[in-house]
């Protein structure tokens, strides 16, 4: 049975075996933006489509972290807003607990939303492993675009989840491009 994300990786296939070579890379890094393909996918389909292993990783590695960087900066001017809001929020609160003579209002709080399972299990490496475990063990749960989205929504540091999740995109697209590169020369040899 075929699912979307099959039909989208032969679709890369097929674009990456119909351009010039010099483009090809682009094609690599292109595919390692999209969530679930990532750098370490793009890069082996690239070693698939016939890109040199080295340029085929270095191409979705750099497209991955670009998408990852994006939305870690994104993320973390969210959460700033979201801080900044909540703490205004509070301060008008005590105005008027203060104003009405200290009498306190009972207030619900809307239920929060269920967690996935992918983001319990990166919170869970979080508070195991720190950041650098979580960022290393991540992909193996959720895109590392959701991976980097979830630590900086947590309070970890942009430039310490930038860190580590360029670690991560190296480390693992390295892996990827091994492997490909060790399927393709026993499938070729």
């Amino acid at each position: 049975m075929s699912t979307p994300i099959d039909g989208l990786v032969a679709g890369f296939q097929d674009l990456v075996a119909q351009v010039p070579e010099v483009v090809q890379p682009l094609i690599v890094a292109l595919a390692g933006t999209v969530p679930f393909i990532e750098g370490e996918g793009s890069a082996a389909i690239g070693v698939i489509g016939g890109v040199h292993p080295v340029a085929a990783g270095v191409a979705g590695a750099v497209g991955n972290m670009l998408a990852v960087t994006i939305v870690v900066l994104l993320g973390s001017r969210i959460r700033e807003a979201a801080v900044a809001r909540r703490q205004r929020a509070v301060a008008a609160r005590e105005r008027e607990l203060v104003g009405a003579g200290g009498v306190a209002v009972d207030t619900v709080a809307e239920p929060a939303k269920p967690e996935s399972k992918g983001r319990r299990r990166v919170r869970q490496w979080l508070t195991r492993f720190g950041v650098p475990g979580a960022s290393l063990l991540a992909p193996l749960a959720l895109p590392t675009h959701f991976t980097a989205a979830t630590l900086v929504a947590s309070g970890v540091s942009k430039g310490w989840v930038l860190l580590w999740q360029a670690v991560a995109i190296v480390v693992w697209t390295t892996l990827l491009v091994l492997l490909a590169s060790g399927l393709l020369a026993v499938a070729t040899g």
